[in-house]
């Protein structure tokens, strides 16, 4: 059988262009430079805070908002024109909506509501001429994005990451996701692995590692070492992150280099708190709320170590960006971090929780300048030999352009 490139591809994410996704955005554009014609959408119109550097910008203006536009009546009940017109492909997708809810009538109410976003997304793909949807993360946007592409009968596929859309794979239904999708795009070993435990051996073969990526030429190699070793922490500031085991260790680890420094780069629901927490460490800890990417590319070049205490990742993308940037890393041993860093040899892997591994990891680093030298070098040329996104991209895009239109799907209700 003959294969032919996806005319059209579609992106969906729940929330797009956002600062903690930038790797979404990452991928369109190294997609897109290949020569890939890639619309994006999102389930929500994402908040103008999240449109910090210009690429951000241009992104929320050119993307597509199935809420905006669900909210239209005329625009909702036009959706819903092919129960007449295409009854058994609108049908057959809501009894697969109502099928995959869970035990409950909010868990109902939400199906119905993923049902209905998707006759909007579904709508929006046939007038545009998309020929393929893909989808990131395999929680509820992805839900909608196989729901959209039976209706519009096109192949769809989408990328699994963690820690999110791998807690409850039963009630998110990643077996009939893999099932039905044309590929499964894995971020990890440890994504694909929590796939394979969830979906039916006969459909391993369409999980397919595929990294989120960096681009290594946007990192300078940090600059001349600071007389005060500069820590510098990515990310939501939200529980899962661990900053308030962080804090713990940074103040055990004052107690033998006093001029340490700590700089926190994000925001999150948990952000009151932690000022207050770290209020006793007085200025020693810098909070500097979101940042657009070359922001973040210079803090990097300016700091000594990234410490990322984490209780559950993905692989995580801001380890990648501190390694592009040459400097070392301190990261615990969650889902696929591993994979990325080389305990002891890009920085150290620590168990998850454990405060005194992260305060002597902290001071071994503040204390070793050559090693954190030897060790940003090799974070730097793993990054360019397994996480650039260029790369990455040529290698999704050959699943894309392999992908036939006509991509059998599994018939009737059987999932």
């Amino acid at each position: 059988m003959s294969h032919t490139a996806p005319a059209r591809i579609a992106y969906l994410a729940a929330e797009y262009p956002a600062v903690s996704h930038t790797f979404i955005l990452r991928e369109v554009a190294a997609l897109r430079r290949l020569g890939l014609e890639v619309e994006t959408c999102s389930i929500r119109r994402t908040d103008p805070v999240h449109h910090k550097g210009d690429a951000e910008a241009a992104e929320g203006k050119r993307t597509f908002h199935v809420l905006n536009t669900a909210r239209n009546p005329k625009a909702l009940l036009a959706a819903q024109k092919p129960a007449l017109t295409q009854p058994k492909t609108y049908f057959s997708a809501l009894r697969r909506a109502w099928s995959m809810r869970a035990p409950g009538i909010k868990a109902a109410l939400y199906q119905l509501i993923y049902f209905a976003e998707a006759t909007v997304l579904a709508r929006h793909l046939q007038t545009t001429g998309i020929t393929h949807l893909h989808g990131h993360f395999a929680n509820a946007s992805t839900t909608v994005t196989m729901l959209a592409a039976e209706l519009a009968n096109i192949p769809f596929s989408f990328t699994l990451h963690g820690p999110s859309d791998l807690t409850d794979p039963a009630r998110w239904r990643l077996d009939l996701k893999v099932a039905r999708a044309a590929f499964v795009s894995c971020i990890s070993y440890y994504a694909r692995s929590q796939a394979m435990l969830a979906a039916h051996p006969d459909h391993w073969d369409k999980l397919k590692i595929i990294h989120c990526g960096v681009e290594p030429s946007r990192y300078a190699p940090a600059k001349a070492l600071n007389t005060a070793p500069e820590i510098v922490f990515v990310g939501r500031l939200a529980a899962v992150k661990g900053v308030r085991l962080l804090f713990d260790a940074f103040q055990t680890a004052r107690e033998t280099v006093p001029d340490l420094r700590l700089t926190l780069v994000g925001d999150g629901p948990d952000r009151a708190a932690l000022e207050t927490a770290a209020a006793p460490l007085g200025d020693a800890v810098t909070f500097a709320g979101y940042q657009t990417q070359d922001a973040v590319a210079d803090i990097l070049a300016r700091s000594d170590m990234m410490v990322l205490p984490s209780f559950a990742e993905g692989v995580p993308v801001v380890l990648m960006e501190a390694m592009a940037s040459q400097i070392p890393v301190i990261a615990t041993r969650v889902a696929g971090v591993a994979e990325l860093v080389q305990d002891g040899t890009s920085g150290f892997v620590l168990a998850p929780g454990d405060v005194d591994a992260l305060a002597r990891a902290i001071v071994t680093l503040a204390q070793d300048p050559a090693r954190r030298a030897i060790m940003g070098k090799a974070g730097r040329a793993q990054v360019e030999a397994d996480f650039a996104i260029d790369g990455e991209a040529q290698r999704l895009a050959a699943l894309f352009r392999n992908t036939h239109p006509d991509h059998p799907r599994p018939e009737g209700d059987a999932f």
